[in-house]
């Protein structure tokens, strides 16, 4: 059985047939007599065009082998195959037609290259650019004939979903994952259990301890140096909580800001369920959309990727005195709230500190903001025209007012944490492993 196919001229065609076109003329102005040259002549290149498409062969199957599941901005491959009955093809090429989550102009172009007399086959490149389930809708096939003047089209429904999760890339590298393997093995115990604040143990002082733990009335009454160890904090809250809003819509090299700190919130939740601490996500907007159950197991994991995968797109003004007021209801004992957001001008700021300011009363939080480096490359460059050097000044006053709001939030008590948006999770894993140490959240 075969698929349904339309038979087209190719642009060689096109040009073929343009060419024509003034010998046709000619004939007919020099040799009046045989005009019939003329109408001849066209319908021997359409019977070229028809001729060629025909021995192109028909289309038996095309197989379009999908994942059901891919993370947002990772390349994941979508391989074809084409299988014909018979025939000589010059070229095969193909279109998939998708939603904007898959392809950024909702289809994706791609050239077969040929494994057999009949067999051709090839990839396209999928980097999902949103979170949620995409559609591929369609395939179209089109393949020329020996000669190139016609070609066979053929359109098939996919209909397939695909869900794009958030990137969680960072949990699986081989740095994370030793890290953690060597806590839970107790490589690393001993360096978190001194640096608590609960008093655990005496232990014989080893070169390396930090000098300020020696116990020095216990290693007078042995004659022998002891230093304390504490016990490092375990069972702490932490909420991460996500603005939603039209500032972290935007892209930063060519991925929505929320997704990026989405990957930088579950590398530090994964590392907190592993250190024994709870976790759990908040996302706001105009009003609260999403406050999930705290997860208090590595096996939970999964469940915090399905909520943050939940999380949409919203293209309003983050309501922060709402969003904060609801989360301080819900959290019932002292926790750790990192605030993901943005902001783009100081009037909206200001409700922003004042909102987080109450938090800070009675919880520990941090603050984490991408740096902005195109504002930062525009101030920085050596402008050479008036229209340039207006572009520089600008900037520089955005860059100014946003380090003020960075250093108020700095002075009510919030941590910050600024970098740039590939070394966010770095820096917000750090912070969080120096804060868990020192025993600052309980």
């Amino acid at each position: 059985m075969t698929i349904r196919s339309a038979l087209v001229p190719t642009p060689r065609a096109a040009l073929l047939m343009a060419a024509a076109a003034p010998l046709a003329l000619l004939v007919a102005v020099l040799v009046p007599a045989r005009w019939t040259l003329a109408p001849l002549l066209g319908t021997l290149v359409l019977a070229l065009i028809v001729i060629d498409a025909l021995a192109a062969g028909a289309l038996k199957s095309i197989t379009i082998d999908l994942a059901d599941d891919v993370e947002v901005g990772m390349e994941k491959p979508i391989g074809l195959i084409a299988v014909f009955a018979h025939g000589m093809r010059r070229a095969v090429d193909c279109a998939l037609a998708s939603d904007a989550r898959l392809f950024p102009a909702g289809r994706a172009l791609a050239a077969l290259a040929q494994d057999s007399a009949q067999t051709w086959s090839g990839t396209v490149p999928l980097t999902a650019q949103r979170r949620g389930t995409g559609e591929i809708e369609q395939v179209w096939l089109r393949w020329t004939g020996p000669l190139g003047l016609g070609a066979r089209q053929a359109v098939q429904p996919v209909e397939r979903s695909v869900r794009v999760w958030p990137n969680v890339a960072p949990v699986r590298s081989p740095a994370l994952q030793a890290f953690l393997r060597n806590s839970e093995m107790g490589l690393i115990a001993r360096r978190i259990r001194g640096e608590g604040t609960m008093f655990e143990a005496l232990a014989e002082f080893q070169p390396g301890m930090d000098k300020r733990r020696i116990d020095w009335k216990s290693s007078a009454r042995h004659a022998h140096l002891y230093a304390k160890e504490y016990e490092a904090e375990r069972n702490n809250q932490i909420v991460f909580a996500f603005d939603l809003g039209q500032a972290m819509c935007e892209p930063v090299d060519g991925q929505a800001r929320i997704d990026r700190a989405i990957t930088a919130a579950l590398t530090t939740a994964y590392a907190a369920l592993k250190s024994g601490d709870k976790v759990a996500l908040f996302g706001f907007a105009a009003r609260p959309q999403l406050f999930t159950p705290f997860a208090s197991n590595p096996r939970h994991f999964h469940r915090l990727q399905v909520a943050a995968a939940g999380l949409d797109y919203l293209p309003q003004e983050p309501n922060f005195t709402l969003a904060l007021a609801t989360l301080a209801g819900q959290l019932k004992r002292r926790s750790m709230v990192v605030v993901f957001s943005d902001f783009t001008d100081p009037t909206s700021a200001e409700l922003m500190i004042e909102s987080i300011g109450r938090l800070t009363a009675r919880h520990l939080v941090l603050f984490v903001t991408m740096q902005d480096q195109e504002l930062a490359e525009i101030a920085g460059e050596d402008p050479a025209a008036v229209g340039q050097l207006a572009m520089a000044v600008s900037a520089d006053g955005l860059l100014r007012q946003r380090a003020l709001v960075l250093g108020k939030l700095r002075q009510i008590g919030v941590q910050v944490v600024e970098a740039p948006y590939a070394q966010i999770g770095t820096r917000l894993l750090d912070r969080y492993l120096a804060i868990k140490r020192r025993g600052a959240i309980g």
